[in-house]
């Protein structure tokens, strides 16, 4: 398959792909669903051929993904061959940041990663995580100190006491790192919050400048509406390849839409983009709604025809 032409690349392929490149986790957080103890890193040469599958789909931006990312020996090739062979608009990484040093900064560096994300639940760890601003601010200072690539830390609302979110963006801020707000969700990927959470919450938007796309009302109209309808083009302008290969509409929906990566083609992006998800009118996930917002204006299957578990029973569309 030869890589698309820009015009093809703009109606249906992938702004955004996470591409899992190991299951394997140092951690157990008891709220995650994305992780084991015992898988293997997979090889450099099958991450390759899976990058460059996602290139001739014409996908722009590559997101490494786990488990934890930095358990992988050659995570730092795979950045470079993404950055600077395949040329990715955007390299980037999640890390649970524990396993962060020196050294490794200094490779990512020279490999050419662009963002790193780093998720922090609260300020003490408890029976629900051990991902805290109190194990990893020396690790965020190793990161203020030599990495120059762009450091996202994103505060967690639902794992640790509230307020504990509140001091972990303040930190973010004045460090001099871009500061985010995630909202914890559960196995379906939709949102679970109480009251003090929601106050909290309207008290880090605030503290957060408007600029930043993570605050679009789809937040709010969750947590006190429990629905923020939207055009889900998971599938198409977003994708989430688990370490078997396959291509899912995102983490949480790897039971109902599955396809291989290496037979996947323009048509399965363009029908995947119309095709509508009972799901997603209560999705959490940023990503995946940030991946869409850019087609909103556009159509979307009618729920009755939608969102079969066999993804060949779901009728294409042939145009606008």
């Amino acid at each position: 398959m030869k890589a698309m032409g820009l015009f093809q690349r703009f109606l249906y392929s992938p702004w955004f792909v996470q591409l899992v490149i190991l299951r394997k986790c140092n951690l157990s957080c008891r709220y995650c669903n994305e992780f084991d103890k015992t898988s293997a890193p997979l090889s450099l040469d099958l991450l390759k051929k899976r990058a460059q599958k996602l290139k001739e789909l014409g996908t722009f931006s590559i997101n490494l993904t786990g488990g934890e990312p930095t358990l992988h020996p050659q995570l730092a090739e795979l950045i470079h061959y993404c950055r600077h062979e395949l040329k990715f608009l955007k390299t980037s990484m999640i890390t649970n940041g524990f396993l962060i040093k020196k050294e490794l900064i200094e490779k990512l560096n020279e490999a050419g990663l662009q963002d790193m994300q780093i998720s922090v639940d609260g300020v003490e760890p408890n029976d629900s995580t051990i991902k805290v601003l109190s194990h990893l601010r020396s690790k965020l200072e190793l990161l203020k100190e030599y990495a120059q690539f762009n450091v996202v830390v994103s505060g967690v609302i639902g794992s640790c006491p509230p307020q504990e979110t509140f001091e972990v963006i303040q930190s973010a801020k004045q460090m001099g790192f871009k500061p985010r707000v995630l909202v914890i969700h559960d196995e379906k990927g939709q949102v679970q919050l109480n009251a003090e959470e929601l106050q909290v919450f309207k008290k880090i938007k605030k503290l957060i400048p408007r600029k930043f796309p993570e605050f679009t009302d789809y937040h709010q109209d969750l947590i006190e509406k429990g629905s923020s309808p939207f055009k889900c083009r998971a599938g198409s302008r977003y994708l989430y390849i688990d370490e078997n290969g396959v291509v899912n509409w995102c983490s949480q929906t790897r039971e109902i839409f599955q396809k291989d990566l290496m037979e996947y083609s323009y048509k399965d992006l363009k029908r995947e983009f119309y095709s509508y998800k009972s799901c997603q009118d209560k999705c959490t996930l940023g990503c995946v709604r940030s991946s869409s917002s850019v087609d909103g204006w556009r159509k979307q299957e009618t729920p009755s025809i939608g969102f079969e578990k066999d993804p060949d029973a779901r009728r294409p569309t042939d145009s606008d």
